[in-house]
């Protein structure tokens, strides 16, 4: 499902790592991810923070198309070079709501954003159309 999503496929070339209740994404740095001060933008931070955490609670339902409801992200430092990891682990779950914290890390192990997130059942059955097997 993540690999298949267009923005993925086409536009950040992220690897995403996948176990029970965690997840890790990986993007390298490239010159067109970055703002006019050459560092990379904060869009790209808030979507790596994302999906780690996305895909941590995702792991852990088989039914149901899960929906980002609410995410904050502090960005702490900013990238200007190497691979980015954001690594996400659930730390809250009920029958419909999970809450899912991430980091994101720079090249050298030093945090540059941080992140949490509410995440929601959707109506939408998980379907091979989906890119779910």
């Amino acid at each position: 499902m993540y690999h298949g999503a267009p923005i993925n496929d086409r536009l950040f070339h992220s690897r995403l790592t996948v176990s029970e209740g965690k997840a890790e994404v990986d993007l390298d740095f490239r010159d067109e991810l970055c703002h006019a001060a050459r560092s990379v933008h904060g869009s790209v931070y808030f979507k790596l923070l994302d999906d780690a955490a996305y895909f941590a609670v995702s792991s852990l339902v088989d039914d149901a198309f899960i929906v980002t409801s609410s995410f904050t992200i502090y960005m702490t430092r900013p990238a200007t070079k190497g691979t980015m990891r954001a690594t996400g682990e659930v730390v809250y779950a009920s029958r419909r709501l999970w809450v899912a914290e991430a980091v994101l890390l720079d090249d050298r192990n030093r945090q540059i954003a941080r992140g949490s997130g509410t995440f929601m059942k959707s109506r939408t059955e998980l379907r091979p159309e989906l890119g779910y097997r």
